[in-house]
């Protein structure tokens, strides 16, 4: 256990950042699975953009790398640009 006042507070901060970081991702991997179930164009044309935006703020904060958000959002770009 921390010692002093100063670690104490960064274990507090520390798990603040982790539970916000996580409830981001689950966020982005949830409206990731909804656009993979669309079937419609139009509609998946505008979750792409709610989603991309989202993979871009993940990598701007470095929850995902920014290579990891770039291939994420080519892949669904693919998938919806080859919807009927």
């Amino acid at each position: 256990m921390a010692n002093h006042k100063s670690a104490l507070k960064r274990i507090r901060s520390n798990e603040k950042k982790r539970l916000l970081n996580r409830y981001q991702l689950k966020t982005a991997r949830t409206f990731i699975k909804k656009l993979k179930s669309t079937k419609d164009k139009s509609v998946a044309q505008e979750l792409l953009k709610k989603v991309s935006a989202m993979l871009d703020r993940l990598a701007r904060k470095n929850i995902i790398h920014k290579n990891n958000a770039s291939n994420k959002k080519s892949k669904l770009t693919k998938f919806v640009n080859h919807l009927a």
